[in-house]
């Protein structure tokens, strides 16, 4: 990291990506740069294994126990929607939190006025979701539950396994919302019981942009979820319909090749280094900025410290607009964070922060201690100068 810039906006997208993401992304648009699938020439054929290496890499980050039940997407925003889109028909019940992403809220809306009952369960001000409300509105008939794992503006998580086992009780089915803790916090699809888990390939798992997926629970019957595209896979080309199996019946057109190799490369780096040590790594950070924020004259910040989190922690400062914090950070201390809704305003109602937001320092594995105590000096003379 330079010592001019100190980058805290790792929950929008992480920066800087591990060396091996840019070699691994470099040598498959010079070695392997065919079309995976689409013909039986050794560029075709290295394509396609370098993007099963990478399904692989991740069904053993995810606990996935079957690859080929890992799809891949552009974005954990296409995951969300093909789930929702594919499960929900008017007249179902959805339940949801008041502490989504848009990601999650804007198709719901779209869908309610389609006639699906969506209900969305409200979160406390600190950033938390009261298991209890979730449990009291899953009730029988309901078809699915959406919820994110954590945040992106407290970085709270959810207690997913009560959440779970609510679910179970009504019969009812689990998408979860993954972008903000895939790569940061362990995650085990299948030994966790959760049927859908939508993530993000930019963020904790350090890949680039333009990837994520969707892992599919081993119980979840597919038959029953359409996709949300249909077009050439590479396979029964010589069929009108789309096929059955997976991937391949979520996975239309060419893939991202490139960037799958980059993420590939970006989650081996991860098992090499330890998920449990990332997550150490960032949770020391993100206690010294809560601590160190919290003890600052002028500064408010948001969510609770003693529940678990991922490494986000946002703030006011006193007399000064988010925006105007934003920029002073940036231009004069060369300190990069994001400000604002965070595209996630059912957040911000909840914690008491709409319209205007907050200003979110987001820290990731290549922070130092040294950084993080630097990015504090800068919040308190701004702070001060209010």
């Amino acid at each position: 990291m330079s010592a001019q810039v100190i980058y805290l906006d790792h929950a929008a997208t992480s920066w800087p990506k591990p060396p091996d993401v840019t070699a691994a992304m470099s040598a498959f648009l010079e070695k392997a740069g065919g079309n995976p699938g689409r013909a039986g020439h050794r560029l075709s054929i290295a394509a396609a294994r370098i993007i099963y290496d990478t399904r692989e890499a991740l069904a053993e980050l995810l606990g996935v126990g079957d690859p080929l039940r890992l799809i891949f997407t552009k974005n954990a925003t296409e995951a969300i929607n093909i789930v929702l889109q594919g499960c929900l028909r008017p007249g179902d019940r959805v339940v949801t939190t008041g502490m989504e992403h848009n990601a999650v809220m804007r198709p719901l809306t779209a869908l309610a006025q389609q006639g699906v009952e969506v209900v969305v369960v409200p979160g406390a001000k600190d950033g938390r979701l009261p298991v209890d409300r979730l449990e009291a509105a899953i009730t029988p008939g309901t078809r699915l539950v959406v919820a994110a794992h954590a945040n992106n503006v407290t970085g709270t998580i959810l207690p997913l396994a009560e959440v779970v086992a609510a679910v179970r009780r009504a019969g009812a089915e689990l998408l979860v919302d993954a972008a903000q803790t895939a790569g940061s916090v362990p995650l085990h699809v299948d030994e966790m019981g959760i049927d859908y888990l939508a993530f993000s390939g930019h963020k904790g798992l350090l890949g680039p942009p333009g990837t994520g997926g969707l892992a599919i629970g081993r119980s979840v019957r597919t038959d029953a979820l359409p996709p949300l595209l249909r077009g050439g896979t590479g396979s029964r080309s010589e069929s009108l319909t789309q096929p059955e199996y997976l991937p391949d019946k979520y996975e239309s057109g060419t893939p991202n090749g490139v960037g799958l190799a980059g993420l590939g490369a970006a989650v081996r780096y991860i098992l090499k280094r330890g998920l449990a040590a990332i997550q150490a790594h960032e949770e020391e950070l993100r206690r010294l900025l809560y601590n160190g924020l919290s003890a600052s004259e002028g500064v408010t910040v948001y969510g609770n410290a003693s529940s678990a989190g991922t490494a986000v922690v946002s703030f006011t400062i006193k007399g000064l607009q988010v925006s105007e914090v934003g920029e002073r950070l940036d231009d004069d201390y060369g300190i990069l964070c994001r400000v604002g809704l965070h595209c996630a305003p059912a957040v911000h109602r909840t914690i008491g922060t709409f319209p205007d937001g907050t200003i979110r320092f987001a820290p990731g594995p290549f922070i130092t201690v040294e950084e993080i105590k630097r990015a504090l000096e800068a919040v308190r003379e701004v702070a001060g100068s209010a």
